[in-house]
């Protein structure tokens, strides 16, 4: 543009609203309806202004991630409780009850995909060029989240942190790059962020929430509305011992061809040999 040309015809909407917060004070400027409709959170927490509310959480995680230059990602699912494997005793010794010690000892026994995330996250941050490639994306919170985030942290890599408002208390892990850690109300919307630039994904041992990210992402993908890519499933003991993949196709729900659309590992080395072999890197 030639210097002379202004570049702008209006002014921004930040300098309009910083004069907008300086009016005269008048009973009509004094009143609620008064105020800029982007400034006004009573009208855009109305129900009636969810539709603006999804769009507004789309675009803000979006256009962040854009402007940090993160196109694709690395995304970890995963349990919140397993320990860390430098806590894991601690969680056996305050248990009051041998039903608490038991299921102490259970999780304590699966300290190892703590490990486990925090190595494969190390690998795919550390691979020079192909950072920008595989991102490490978590939900942003504790246990295999935190393992994530932390693997990319050890190797002075970005990463990814998606939270999500729930009724008791969720702190952010402190290994997210805190300006790519966001909050989100909605799930949904949540769930499109995560796959949004996904190339892989690494699902750990988890409940109710790992499961529903981990069979939404295989419908979609069953059913052509994402593209294939590599997931694996870490821990083939308890993904064996939880879910009967194979009783699913022979029942005829799934077919026996869906069973390839993830893969089964044990260790970081065997998950990373995988996703690079599916893009020939």
């Amino acid at each position: 543009m030639h210097p002379n040309l202004p570049e702008r015809l209006f002014p921004t909407a930040r300098s309009e609203a910083a004069t907008a917060n300086k009016p005269t004070s008048v009973p009509q400027t004094e009143h609620p309806a008064y105020a800029l409709a982007f400034q006004d959170n009573d009208f855009l927490l109305k129900d009636e202004m969810r539709p603006v509310r999804l769009q507004l959480e789309l675009a803000k995680a979006d256009l962040a991630l854009a402007e940090a230059g993160i196109k694709s990602m690395f995304v970890f699912y995963g349990s919140a409780r397993i320990p860390a494997p430098e806590d894991a005793q601690a969680l056996v010794d305050n248990a009051k009850t041998d039903r608490e010690r038991a299921i102490a000892e259970s999780l304590k026994a699966k300290s190892v995909y703590y490990e486990e995330a925090r190595r494969l996250a190390r690998m795919v941050s550390g691979e020079g060029a192909m950072q920008r490639y595989f991102t490490v994306c978590s939900g942003g919170g504790p246990s295999i989240m935190e393992a994530a985030n932390r693997g990319a942290a050890d190797v002075g890599a970005p990463s990814v942190g998606l939270n999500i408002v729930l009724p008791f208390e969720q702190v952010p892990n402190p290994y997210v790059t805190p300006g790519l850690s966001f909050q989100f109300h909605y799930f949904a919307l949540r769930k499109m962020h995560f796959l949004m630039r996904a190339k892989a994904v690494a699902v750990f041992p988890g409940g109710f929430g790992t499961f529903d990210e981990m069979f939404e992402l295989l419908t979609l993908i069953q059913t052509g509305k994402v593209a294939a890519m590599p997931i694996v499933l870490f821990g083939r003991e308890f993904w064996n011992k939880i879910i009967n993949f194979e009783a699913l196709a022979d029942e005829g729900t799934i077919n026996h061809a869906d069973l390839e659309l993830f893969h089964m590992v044990d260790s970081a080395e065997e998950a990373w040999a995988i996703v690079r072999e599916h893009y020939s890197i």
